[in-house]
């Protein structure tokens, strides 16, 4: 039965359980966990809790409506349903939801902000570098999207 070593022909079981180095998980911060300082991730970030300091992810964050995040965000795609105050730098696409409410300079290749959403931020667009980083006099634009 289990752990016979009369069999010399079975083989040793393998390891089926393996670190995943790919970055193709997910990490949660969930509602009630507050974090300051510094988070770097390679795969994908849901924050339903809160960061005051840096986010820098090789992948997409998304901030819960419950989510509140004080600082600096540097990701590929994000998801805003919660708050946002700080430097934000989007690679590709953001996606500010209706329940969001974000404050600071933006940068992000393309936009997209629902109806409803509080967007009142410094925000430039494109694909050459961020513009947060590389130019100080980024033009203001203030927007705010209201419920009709």
């Amino acid at each position: 039965m289990f752990g016979n070593s009369k069999n010399k022909d079975s083989k040793p079981m393998a390891n089926t359980t393996s670190p995943n180095l790919g970055g193709s998980g997910i990490n949660s911060l969930v509602q009630g966990t507050s974090v300051e300082g510094e988070i770097t991730a390679n795969s994908d970030l849901r924050v339903d809790g809160k960061i005051k300091g840096s986010l820098i992810s090789k992948a997409k964050v998304i901030i819960g409506p419950s989510g509140f995040v004080d600082g600096k965000v540097v990701c590929v795609n994000a998801i805003i349903e919660g708050t946002f105050k700080g430097n934000l730098e989007v690679k590709e696409l953001l996606t500010v939801t209706e329940t969001a409410k974000v404050e600071g300079d933006v940068f992000a290749a393309k936009l997209k902000v629902n109806q409803g959403a509080h967007f009142n931020v410094s925000c430039s667009m494109g694909t050459h570098g961020s513009p947060i980083k590389n130019n100080p006099k980024t033009e203001k634009v203030v927007k705010q999207a209201v419920t009709a």
